[in-house]
């Protein structure tokens, strides 16, 4: 049987999620938004790890809520709503969090998940983009040199999401050039390690309240022990890894175009022109029918790419089919919300704009929506 309603447990999930959201978030959304760069806020981390958005992700064994697919989703639509650029602080560890569940050995899961869970606030970055390589992951040129019961690693990550505020890297090195995808290996990097050090970090057009920037590794030494998994397997994790986490991407966009929904919706229902408010225009009336439409279109896909995950049933090709619509959908939705506001929507007093630029790293960020038909394409 196929159902959309949500348990009594999850629709008191989502109150929670929202009630922080509303609390902690969207007050400071837009002075984050506004912040010089390069720059990072703290207290973000510090907020989170206090109502336990640090680790909900994480299973109960090492620390975290233990949350399974959909309730997850439910609880990055409410942040994202608020702030995608603050939940991108989330996003970094969960991807660190994903890699350790799919290769880790027991001891590194032990280890560094219950890391992430730690009240005090700790997050993960997984560094694979370097300058010249991101979806091509075989022209990966970090390398990671055995010697004796240690490796060294020496390469630049680039646009790496939490750089210079993780606690923990997760850094994929090729072990030798010459064998491409075989020789890739992820290595756990403690973010205090000699030798590791932030370089560039962006100026983004949008999400700029999470940090994203250079990685330098000169010369990093870290114990044979911090080889993620069994030798070889990096790119194989990667993979998976980056599965698991595409719904929960997708979830950001439909929480991004239902914020921006919902503030047309209610201006459209204040602002009077010609005797009556705009919304009673049918052209108006059709396309907040349309934005509607679309945002439960990549809602619904979205949990149905989760709830295989949750089923332990084949999910990649629907997770790039969520990702695919539930990205467009976001720059659609926060475009069409920007045009029916008007001058207002176009004003930096109101976080239209915002949305409409942090809807649009949705689909270049962690493969790029071609990636995405590109992977729909080969499960056809």
């Amino acid at each position: 049987m196929i159902g959309f309603t949500l348990t009594e447990e999850q629709l008191a999930l989502q109150k929670t999620a929202r009630d922080f959201a509303d609390k902690y978030m969207r007050p400071y959304a837009r002075e984050l938004d506004r912040m010089p760069s390069p720059h990072f806020d703290w207290k973000i981390i510090d907020r989170f790890a206090a109502h336990g958005m640090l680790s909900f992700f994480i299973p109960k064994e090492y620390g975290g809520l233990g949350l399974d697919a959909v309730s997850c989703a439910i609880v990055c639509e409410e942040l994202a709503a608020a702030c995608d650029g603050m939940q991108g602080v989330i996003s970094g560890s969960m991807l660190v969090a994903d890699c350790l569940k799919v290769g880790g050995t027991e001891e590194q899961k032990r280890k560094y998940l219950t890391l992430l869970s730690d009240k005090k606030g700790k997050v993960g970055a997984v560094g694979i983009t370097e300058p010249n390589a991101g979806s091509d992951m075989q022209s990966i040129s970090t390398r990671a040199i055995r010697d004796g019961d240690s490796y060294v690693i020496t390469g630049t990550k680039h646009y790496i999401t939490n750089a210079g505020v993780a606690d923990i890297y997760l850094i994929l090195a090729t072990i030798d050039p010459a064998r491409k995808y075989a020789a890739l290996d992820f290595f756990i990097v403690p973010g205090d390690s000699p030798g590791l050090s932030l370089g560039k970090v962006e100026d983004k057009f949008g999400q700029r309240a999470s940090q994203n920037g250079d990685v330098i590794l000169d010369n990093v030494r870290v114990p044979a022990d911090n080889l993620l998994g069994r030798p070889g397997t990096g790119f194989l994790v990667a993979m998976q890894a980056m599965d698991l986490k595409r719904p929960l991407m997708a979830i950001c966009g439909v929480g991004i175009a239902r914020a921006a929904y919902e503030m047309a919706l209610e201006y459209s229902k204040k602002r009077i022109q010609f005797g009556r408010p705009i919304f009673h225009n049918q052209a108006v009336a059709f396309a907040l029918a349309d934005m509607a439409t679309q945002i439960d279109a990549a809602r619904f896909m979205t949990w149905r790419a989760c709830h295989l995950i949750d089923q332990g049933l084949e999910f990649t090709r629907e997770a790039s089919m969520a990702k695919i619509v539930a990205s467009e959908c976001a720059a659609e939705v926060s475009s069409k919300a920007m045009h029916l506001m008007g001058a207002v929507g176009y004003s930096r007093d109101l976080p239209i704009e915002k949305y409409f630029r942090d809807a649009k790293a949705l689909s270049v960020i962690e493969g790029g929506n071609e990636i995405q038909r590109s992977i729909v394409a080969e499960q056809l």
